[in-house]
C-alpha cells in the first residue's frame, strides 16, 4: 500500500472530506449488518408462529428504513468520495503541466511528445481511479469483512465461522499472485500505450508528408505493430483480473459447502436453528463483496502505482534550466565571450569560441552552412540550454542567471523557421502574447508583416480559424503571422531565424523594410540562408562547424575571399538567371 503513503500529502489535505465519505461507509455497512440478522429473526418468528404474520412487521418496517437510508448515505459518499478523487487528478495534471513547461530544451529532446501525453492521460487516470474507488474498496471491504466476521463468531455460531474460513488462507495467496503479475504487466502495459500515443502523433502531424511520399502502407504496418504489441500486453493484464473472480467464487463456494455440511449436522444435533443457518449464510454471501473488493483494490492499487512511478519520475526531474535568478533586465546589451556548447551527451562541441558584442538598438546578422550551429546560438541567448560557464553570455553585464527566466525570456521576440501557430483565428494567433491588444494595434502589426491584405480577403478577415498547427494557411503566411506576432510583443530583441525563408525576395524586402522603420529603436537578430536580408545589418556573424570563421559588416565580408563573399557572387548570379529567365 505504497501508494496510498505517496499519497498522503493529498489526503492530510482532504481529511475531511474523507472522513465524512468513510462515516457514511460505516453507517451504511452497519445497517447491512443488520439486515441478515433481521432476515433472520423474520424466519424464526415466521417457522415458530405460522398463523401470526403480525409479528413480523415491525420487522419489515425496520428493513424498509434501513433500505432507503443505506440509499441516501451511497449517493452522499459517492459525490464525496468519488469527487475528492477527481480534485487530484485536477491537482496533478495542473502540476505536470506546469514542471512541463519550466523545463528546457534538453529535457524534450529525452522525452517524446505521445509518452508525455500519455503520463498526463492514462497515467493520471489511474492514480484518480486509485485514489476514489481504491479507499472505497479498501475501506468498505476491510469494514464489511470485519463486521460480518463479528456477526458470525459472535452473534450466530464460532464454530460454524471458523469451518467457513478455512479456504480464505489459499484465497489470501492466490491474491498476492496475481497482483504481484499485474503490477509488472500493467507498467509494461502504460508503456506500450506511450509508444502508440507517440507514434498516433507524429503520425498526425506529418500526415501531408506520409501522403505526399506514399508511406500509407510502411507507416500503417508499423503502427499495426505498436498496436497488436499493446494489445497482446493488454491482454496479459485483462487475462490476469480475470483470474480474481474464478478464485474468489471457488473460495466462498467451498466455504459454502463447508457451511451447509456442518451448519446441518449442527441443526440435527439441535445445536442450530434453520433461522440461524439462513442469517449465517446470508451473513457469507456478504463476503462476496470483500472478496471482490480486495480483489479490485489490489488491481488498481498495482494499477495507480505503476502510474504513480512514470508520473512521479517527471514531477521529480529537475529544472534542465534553473530559475534561481533575482533580477530583471533593464538594459539588453549582449556579451559573448569564447562561448563553448555541446548537446546533452554528445562528445564534441556544437559552438567553440564564439566571441561578439551586440549593443542596444543594433542589428545582428548570422549566416552560415547549415548545421552551423546558427539556431543553438540563439536558443543559447534565451537560455533555452544551460552553459557549463554561465559568464560566457552576457546581458547588460550580468550572466544570464542572473536574471528571472521569465524577465528574461520577455526580452526576446523569437519567429523561428517553422512557427508554431494555435487552433485559433488569425487575430487571436497574432494577438498571443498580448490578448488585450486593440484591432488596431493587430491590423498595423499584420500591415508590418505584409500580410493584413491577404487576411482582409480570408472568409472571415481576422476572425477566420488557422485549423491546427495552422494548416489552412500557407508557409510563407504562417511565417509572417508570426512576425506579425512577435511585432505586437512590444519585446526590444527581436529574433527572425530564417523566418523569410517561405515568403519570395520581393516580399522579404518589403517586410525587412517595414522592419527596419518598426525596430529602430529595437535590437534584432537575423539569421537568413538568403544573404541580401542581412545587407542592412551593422554587423554579419559567419558561422560554420560551430565556430565563428567571419564578422563585419556586410561591405566588408564581400571585399574578403572568404565564405561570405562567395556565397553572395553565387546567390546574385542566380539572382540575375532568374530575372533573365522571367
Amino acid at each position: 500500500m505504497r501508494l496510498f503513503l505517496r499519497l498522503g500529502w493529498f489526503f492530510r489535505a482532504h481529511r475531511a472530506t474523507y472522513a465524512a465519505a468513510l462515516g457514511m461507509l460505516t453507517l451504511v455497512a452497519a445497517l447491512n449488518m443488520i439486515i441478515p440478522w433481521l432476515v433472520a429473526r423474520a424466519v424464526d418468528r415466521v417457522v415458530a408462529t405460522p398463523d401470526q404474520p403480525e409479528r413480523t412487521y415491525a420487522l419489515l418496517w425496520i428493513l424498509a428504513a434501513s433500505a432507503l437510508v443505506i440509499y441516501l448515505m451511497r449517493i452522499g459518499w459517492r459525490r464525496m468520495l468519488f469527487g475528492t478523487s477527481y480534485r487530484l487528478g485536477h491537482q496533478l495534471r495542473k502540476a505536470l503541466y506546469a514542471r512541463l513547461c519550466a523545463q528546457g530544451q534538453a529535457f524534450y529532446a529525452r522525452h517524446n511528445t505521445g509518452d508525455l501525453m500519455a503520463r498526463a492521460t492514462n497515467d493520471i487516470d489511474a492514480i484518480e481511479i486509485a485514489a476514489g474507488e481504491g479507499i472505497l474498496s479498501g475501506f468498505d471491504g476491510a469494514l464489511t469483512f470485519i463486521l460480518v466476521l463479528l456477526m458470525m463468531f459472535a452473534v450466530i455460531d464460532w464454530r460454524l465461522a471458523l469451518v467457513a474460513l478455512i479456504p480464505f488462507p489459499l484465497m489470501g495467496y492466490c491474491f498476492y499472485r496475481i497482483s504481484t503479475r499485474i503490477h509488472h504487466q500493467f507498467h509494461d502495459a502504460l508503456e506500450a500505450f506511450s509508444e502508440l500515443n507517440d507514434m498516433t502523433q507524429e503520425s498526425m502531424t506529418g500526415i501531408r508528408l506520409i501522403r505526399s511520399m506514399g508511406l500509407e502502407a510502411v507507416q500503417t504496418g508499423e503502427f499495426n505493430q505498436l498496436s497488436d504489441r499493446a494489445a497482446g500486453i493488454n491482454y496479459q493484464v485483462a487475462r490476469s483480473e480475470a483470474m480474481y473472480e474464478p478464485v474468489v467464487f471457488l473460495s466462498l463456494g467451498g466455504a459454502m459447502l463447508l457451511t451447509l455440511s456442518y451448519g446441518a449436522w449442527l441443526i440435527v444435533d439441535a445445536q442450530l436453528s434453520v433461522g440461524e443457518l439462513t442469517g449465517f449464510t446470508l451473513y457469507l454471501v456478504q463476503l462476496i463483496w470483500p472478496m471482490f473488493a480486495f480483489g479490485w483494490l489490489l488491481n488498481i492499487v498495482e494499477r495507480g502505482s505503476a502510474a504513480l512511478i512514470r508520473v512521479e519520475s517527471l514531477l521529480d526531474t529537475p529544472d534542465s534550466v534553473s530559475d534561481d535568478g533575482t533580477l530583471a533586465p533593464q538594459q539588453v546589451q549582449i556579451q559573448v565571450r569564447n562561448l563553448c556548447f555541446h548537446h546533452l551527451e554528445e562528445q564534441t562541441d556544437t559552438l567553440r569560441g564564439i566571441d561578439f558584442a551586440l549593443a542596444s538598438g543594433q542589428r545582428l546578422g548570422i549566416a552560415g552552412p547549415t548545421g552551423a550551429g546558427k539556431s543553438t546560438l540563439i536558443q543559447l541567448l534565451m537560455r533555452y540550454w544551460e552553459l557549463d560557464d554561465p559568464r560566457m553570455i552576457l546581458l547588460a553585464g550580468q550572466p544570464l542567471t542572473a536574471y528571472r527566466l521569465k524577465q528574461l525570456r520577455n526580452c526576446f521576440a523569437y519567429v523561428p523557421q517553422d512557427p508554431f501557430l494555435f487552433s485559433l483565428s488569425v487575430g487571436e494567433n497574432i494577438a498571443l502574447y498580448r490578448p488585450d491588444a486593440a484591432m488596431n494595434e493587430i491590423r498595423r502589426a499584420a500591415g508590418i508583416a505584409a500580410i493584413a491584405e491577404e487576411i482582409e480577403h480570408f472568409p472571415e478577415g481576422y476572425d477566420t480559424p488557422v485549423g491546427e498547427r495552422g494548416i489552412a494557411l500557407s508557409g510563407g503566411q504562417r511565417q509572417r503571422l508570426a512576425i506579425a506576432r512577435a511585432i505586437l510583443t512590444d519585446a526590444p530583441i527581436l529574433i527572425l531565424d530564417d523566418a523569410l525563408s517561405a515568403v519570395d525576395s520581393r516580399t522579404e524586402q518589403q517586410i525587412l523594410q517595414r522592419l527596419q522603420q518598426e525596430m529602430r529603436d529595437r535590437t534584432s537578430i537575423i539569421i537568413s540562408h538568403r544573404l541580401s536580408t542581412l545587407r542592412q545589418c551593422d554587423n554579419i556573424l559567419v558561422l560554420a562547424h560551430g565556430e565563428l570563421i567571419e564578422s563585419g559588416p556586410h561591405n566588408a565580408l564581400v571585399s574578403r575571399d572568404g565564405w561570405y563573399a562567395r556565397m553572395w557572387t553565387y546567390q546574385q548570379l542566380e539572382a540575375d538567371l532568374d530575372d533573365a529567365t522571367h
